[in-house]
């Protein structure tokens, strides 16, 4: 836990409701020092995840643990930094939320989630649904077919394709597969909505705040056709979806908004005075990327279990709408910007895939199997190993939008170590970094710069500098290891009224390291050369053109690794 002595001026929580935990962050409005923070590990399930053995696109998540992680987290941060001078309650001046998305949850006229209930504590249905679940990608598909067919071009904001892990795909799956459910839900409430509703009692489904970040990047919300889809639109795909429209309050608003104040009951729980100001709840990455001091021209890469890949542009730019992206929103990111969201759904899930399933014990068995693997992976060249891996094990955010597809690897032998396959794995991934950038780039939206953030970009150098060696530009790093929550905590102290802008806060407040990771022009000339292959493996997908690919790409490696040389092999 970091220690800081306070300079005059207020504090701001900002609480992360991660895949796994909740962690609350208490900053310095004065300068962005981080002065305590307090991490909460979700119970339920397997690693806080409610699991089917039987399907394993199902990925739901006991809405109790929200609250509880809430209470516990701000609670146990607030207690930690009573201790450091200068701090004291009534010098907190806002609470920022972020979540997971898009993790809807069904829940009852008063707003409460519907797993809460005795008679539905034991339906996975009735539990949030997760953002990484995928049992709706029929749905998706669906809506994603009557959408191009809509005289509204409802996907143009949303990258042209409709997703499994989004907010309409889910609840239409629920009313297909578990209608009783869907049938005791008045309403569907996104976690990052629910949270501020809570801990402000505001938890009517028919006022309660929504944020704009996840209404526009999942629900299809804009103001170019007033908001939410039309209900005419959503009675083609099923006529009671547009019951599930009418309890949806508008408009949406940027996280910068003041959501409500403290309740007393929930006040006296976590050792806060009641009435502070609480902001609009918005997604992890969105927040994460104004933690990491977005804007315009700077990409930041929330780098996880998933990676979101953030930007923002000026209003007054004509942007395209740019097809594969999870959305351009107004305002999602920072207020009176677009904000812009592309992604991949597994980076470091691919690596604890590996550790978990299929590294041999020599490298799991003492310290930590990660940096075993690390050791010996970084030992070898690129192109080395004659390995090419896709980095779609979780399917594909962007740019196919596929949540079917799998992960591939090419050119695996008798010989191949798992340190190979380990590092081929890491390269897919920034393979995968390069393809969004591109996406951005070939669309008019110019990269000036990358800052990475999250647990990786922070912990690991290897794949930090193999990702400046693929994408050829410098990899900086976020000043904060905890972005996310800096980013809530940012737009808390908007929402108090400690700073009159975010970007005045982000000023304030953000930064990067002093370390920056620069490509070697060795190492990116045979990058480019695995990068071709890599595309023409992206392209040929779902064409008839995949065989001849394959072949292709099996001859090149080959000629790469032969010229390479097999220096220094792992055994």
């Amino acid at each position: 836990m970091r220690q800081h002595t306070s300079k005059r001026g207020g504090f701001a929580i900002g609480v992360d409701h991660g895949t796994n935990s909740v962690r609350a962050l208490v900053v310095d409005t004065a300068d962005g020092a981080e002065v305590a923070s307090c991490v909460y590990d979700y119970p339920s399930g397997e690693a806080g995840i409610l699991l089917d053995p039987n399907d394993p696109h199902l990925a739901r998540q006991n809405p109790a643990d929200y609250i509880e992680g809430f209470l516990r987290s701000v609670d146990g941060v607030v207690k930690a930094t009573k201790r450091h001078k200068g701090f004291g309650p009534e010098r907190v001046v806002g609470i920022g939320v972020d979540t997971t998305g898009s993790t809807p949850i069904p829940v009852d006229r008063r707003g409460m989630p519907l797993a809460l209930k005795p008679a539905f504590r034991k339906n996975l249905a009735a539990h949030a649904w997760l953002w990484k679940d995928h049992t709706s990608h029929a749905e998706a598909a669906e809506i994603t077919d009557k959408a191009r067919r809509n005289r509204d071009d409802y996907l143009a904001k949303c990258g042209g394709v409709y997703s499994s892990e989004w907010y309409w795909s889910k609840i239409l799956h629920c009313k297909r597969t578990s209608p009783k459910v869907f049938d005791a839900a008045y309403s569907w409430v996104e976690l990052a909505d629910f949270v501020p509703a809570y801990i402000t009692g505001n938890l009517d489904p028919n006022t309660l705040p929504r944020g704009i970040c996840a209404a526009g990047h999942k629900a299809m919300y804009h103001e170019q056709w007033g908001g939410l889809p039309s209900r005419r639109f959503l009675r083609r795909l099923d006529p009671d979806l547009a019951n599930v429209a009418e309890h949806y309050a508008k408009p949406a608003l940027t996280a910068d908004q003041k959501a409500g104040a403290l309740t007393a009951e929930i006040a006296k729980k976590i050792g806060l005075p009641p009435g502070v100001a609480v902001g609009v709840g918005a997604f992890d990455a969105h927040m994460g990327a104004v933690g990491a001091g977005i804007k315009p021209g700077t990409l930041v890469k929330i780098i996880g279990t998933s990676t979101c890949d953030m930007m923002v542009a000026p209003m007054d730019d004509s942007l395209p709408d740019i097809p594969g992206l999870c959305g351009i929103v107004p305002g999602s990111v920072i207020p009176g910007m677009y904000g812009l969201e592309a992604g991949q759904s597994a980076v470091g899930d691919i690596f604890n895939w590996f550790v978990k399933y299929l590294a041999p014990a020599r490298y799991t068995t003492k310290g930590d199997p990660h940096v075993n693997l690390t050791r010996d992976a970084e030992r070898l060249q690129p192109g080395q190993s004659g390995l090419l891996a896709l980095d779609w094990n979780n399917g594909n955010r962007t740019i196919l939008v596929d949540p079917l597809l799998s992960g591939l690897l090419i050119g695996q032998t008798l010989h191949t170590t798992a340190p190979e396959i380990y590092r081929a794995l890491v390269e897919a991934t920034a393979f995968g970094a390069l393809t969004i950038i591109n996406r951005f780039e070939q669309y008019g939206v110019k990269v000036k710069e990358v800052v990475n953030c999250g647990g990786i970009a922070e912990k690991n150098p290897f794949v930090m500098q193999i990702y400046a060696d693929v994408c050829n530009r410098p990899m900086k790093i976020s000043r904060s290891a905890q972005t996310c929550a800096l980013g809530a905590a940012i737009f808390g102290a908007v929402a108090g009224g400690a700073f009159r802008t975010t970007k005045q806060a982000q000023t304030k407040m953000t930064g990067v390291k002093p370390k920056v990771y620069r490509p070697r022009k060795a190492a990116a000339n045979v990058y480019a050369e695995l990068y071709r292959l890599y595309q023409m493996l992206h392209n040929a997908f779902g064409t008839a053109d995949l065989q001849g690919a394959l072949d292709h790409v099996m001859k090149d490696l080959i000629a790469i690794r032969n010229r390479t040389g097999r220096v220094s092999r792992c055994n």
